[in-house]
């Protein structure tokens, strides 16, 4: 596979082949593949969590990284994202992997003379798999299956990555998806995936809680005005009185940067249910077999 670009274009058995992987590099397997080639992280997007997972993944597997920095790039003197990745590609990198802000932003690459492998660090609202098959990942460990299971995602359904991609997959592997939060951000597109559920009653049913946190970034102007972090938490924010309620096997995820006080309580971030800093840790592993797995389809 050339490209790893959203979660539609894969199979139940390559999230399988992927999961497998990582577990195994995990557990210590070590890959030379990444060796003389170069990566370059094209982040058009503020990140942490998934860049340095990215990077440290690349460092692992001996792949050179090539610095880029979109706002010291000359995008700020007016040169396209087409030519800039363009001339990423004809200085020697061997793979980008790239965030942006716009929905399939890598169609423009696809359609034109883009030539090598490309990874979705997440584009828009669009897709994040990078993000899915580490939930996956951090769900099989737990739970030795993905068939089955309940899952609740509460929060900005309508403007998560980590919504469009989780939900749409975790209903083709077999689990049943529910969610949670504003009504107005439980479109169509979820209604067609699964039931709207109050919080507590999540909380109570589900295998899974997945939390997100609001993007004030993609809300209006009125939309940002209008919000109130005490409200919000009040209505859908997870305290220790709902994580009470969860079953006792029951795993709190939820993708970071965490908003405490918001949709999550402080002392709920690390609590024995929470399962968030150990989806950071799979991140590395993953994106690992990520990066084994283009590199290979690209020889």
């Amino acid at each position: 596979m050339k490209n790893i670009l959203s979660m539609s274009q894969l199979s139940n058995q390559e999230v399988q082949d992927y999961l497998n992987a990582a577990l195994e590099f995990k557990n210590g397997r070590q890959s030379t593949i990444g060796q003389g080639k170069f990566a370059v992280n094209m982040f058009f997007e503020n990140s942490t969590r998934t860049k340095s997972s990215f990077q440290v993944a690349g460092i692992k597997e001996r792949v050179c990284r090539s610095g880029f920095d979109a706002e010291k790039s000359s995008t700020k003197k007016g040169r396209t994202f087409y030519d800039t990745c363009r001339t990423l590609e004809s200085v020697g990198a061997d793979l980008a992997v790239i965030r942006h802000s716009q929905d399939e932003y890598y169609n423009e690459l696809l359609n034109r003379n883009f030539g090598i492998p490309i990874i979705n660090a997440g584009d828009g609202a669009g897709q994040h798999p990078s993000q899915s098959l580490l939930d996956l990942m951090t769900i099989y460990e737990h739970f030795g299956r993905l068939d089955g299971l309940k899952v609740g995602i509460i929060g900005d359904l309508s403007h998560s990555r980590v919504a469009h991609s989780d939900a749409e997959y975790r209903t083709q592997l077999g689990s049943e998806v529910y969610f949670g939060g504003l009504n107005s951000w439980y479109t169509s597109e979820f209604q067609a995936m699964g039931p709207h559920k109050t919080v507590d009653d999540l909380c109570k049913e589900m295998d899974v809680v997945m939390l997100l946190r609001v993007q004030h970034e993609r809300l209006s102007a009125e939309e940002n005005q209008d919000f109130s972090k005490a409200d919000y938490f009040e209505k859908y924010g997870l305290d220790m009185r709902r994580v009470n309620l969860m079953k006792p096997d029951a795993m709190l995820m939820h993708p970071a940067p965490v908003n405490r006080g918001v949709e999550i309580a402080d002392d709920v971030v690390e609590c024995d249910k929470s399962y968030i800093f150990k989806q950071m840790i799979n991140g590395t592993f993953v994106r690992m077999a990520m990066i084994e797995s283009v590199l290979k389809g690209a020889k």
